[in-house]
């Protein structure tokens, strides 16, 4: 293998290493329990206030006390949606709108609140992978508790009006989350300029340490408990602090939103290069609006081949990618996204998924450019598929 190209950062992202070094002491110096009132307990909670206070001013929000520390996206996808919905439950609604291509720990969780007996509407993402605010509109009922739309997606990165469809829930008096998971340390995130009422995100996706994640929730709404215990994130959700994963959190989010300035901009020349290019393949189509797209999404079908096929094929070329969200790696269906897009099954089952970060250079691209075309057609040579394909065309 002559070279190694890594093009699946939405999956997961490379550990940083100044947040690898700001979490060493952690591990092995400053250990101490934040609850305890010795020296060593004290110096962690101080770590852990400073931690918040970062996270905090990253995404402009008015206080630490804001932001609450948990697993991951899932759990903080979780707690917003369930304790929202408890809390609306309390007022007599009953009634949640969301879009047809969230995350599956968003999709999931409303299916979960189906079986307790809420109405869940799914708004339609069109072709172009984006929620028509007028949709949202008039899809809000006088029984509706949360509005929940992700800020980009996952597997197509296309970016939502998140802005315009808070203020469309917030005039109907309707609590507003977004899934900023895969935004989060990548775009502009500032919950005071959105007007969100909760935000989720994973530390693994801006090159922060698994298993970290944080909830934005605004001051005034006092979500249930997720975890019962003790007294940790003002004894909403019990367990000691992971300490070493909150820091490695901040550090590696304050790094992400330093870079931004000069990262998007060389992202976003390497991602149009790569679709144009691969455009000029026959049969071949960009899912999602290219212009509010995630700077390092490249998502592309190619008719006649299987997703699977042409991933173990890049594999073998040294280049990592993926054909939709690693959550669903192991399911055999077509990506939910690309069928909420519009697209027919046989069209969807050949997609694939490439994602850059500050790690990848042009000579990424120009492998992954000399070695993707011929794979192509290697696999359309051999798919009978293609030949049908081909033969109804002529």
């Amino acid at each position: 293998m002559s070279k190694f190209v890594y093009a699946d950062n939405a999956a997961t992202t490379k550990m940083s290493e100044r947040a690898f070094e700001a979490m060493k002491p952690y591990f092995i110096e400053h250990y101490g329990n934040p609850s305890s009132l010795y020296r060593i307990g004290v110096e962690s909670q101080r770590a852990v206030d400073n931690a918040r206070a970062v996270i905090a001013q990253c995404l402009n929000a008015q206080r630490p006390s804001d932001i609450f520390f948990v697993s991951g996206g899932s759990e903080a996808d979780n707690w917003a949606i369930k304790g929202a919905a408890e809390l609306g439950e309390k007022k007599g609604k009953k009634h949640i709108i969301s879009s047809e291509f969230e995350h599956h720990a968003v999709l999931h969780t409303l299916d979960y609140l189906r079986k307790h007996g809420f109405e869940v509407t799914l708004l339609d993402v069109h072709e172009d992978g984006l929620v028509r605010p007028e949709e949202l509109k008039a899809a809000i009922r006088p029984d509706t508790a949360l509005v929940t739309i992700m800020f980009a997606n996952n597997e197509i990165g296309t970016i939502q009006p998140i802005r315009e469809l808070a203020a469309i829930a917030h005039q109907h008096g309707v609590l507003f989350h977004t899934d900023a998971v895969q935004a989060a340390g990548t775009i502009p995130v500032d919950v005071q300029e959105l007007d969100v009422d909760m935000l989720s995100l994973s530390s693994h996706k801006f090159h922060g340490p698994k298993g970290m994640g944080a909830l934005y929730v605004r001051k005034g709404i006092r979500l249930p408990n997720l975890i019962h215990g003790g007294a940790q994130e003002r004894g909403l959700r019990a367990g000691t602090e992971n300490i070493a994963g909150i820091i490695g959190m901040a550090e590696a989010l304050k790094e992400s939103v330093e870079k931004m300035p000069e990262r998007n901009p060389r992202l976003e020349k390497m991602r149009d290069r790569l679709i144009d290019e691969l455009l000029k393949i026959d049969r071949s189509r960009i899912n999602g609006d290219r212009i509010h797209r995630l700077p390092g999404n490249v998502n592309m079908c190619f008719q006649g081949i299987e997703g699977e096929s042409l991933l173990l094929s890049l594999d073998l070329k040294g280049i990592e990618a993926s054909s939709g969200s690693a959550c669903t790696s192991g399911s055999l269906d077509p990506s939910h996204v690309l069928l909420a897009i519009g697209l027919p099954h046989e069209i969807a089952h050949g997609s694939l998924r490439m994602t850059f970060s500050d790690e990848n250079t042009e000579e990424d691209i120009d492998y992954i450019l000399s070695e993707l075309p011929p794979i192509i057609e290697r696999l359309r040579a051999m798919s009978p598929l293609w030949e049908k394909i081909i033969k109804n065309a002529n």
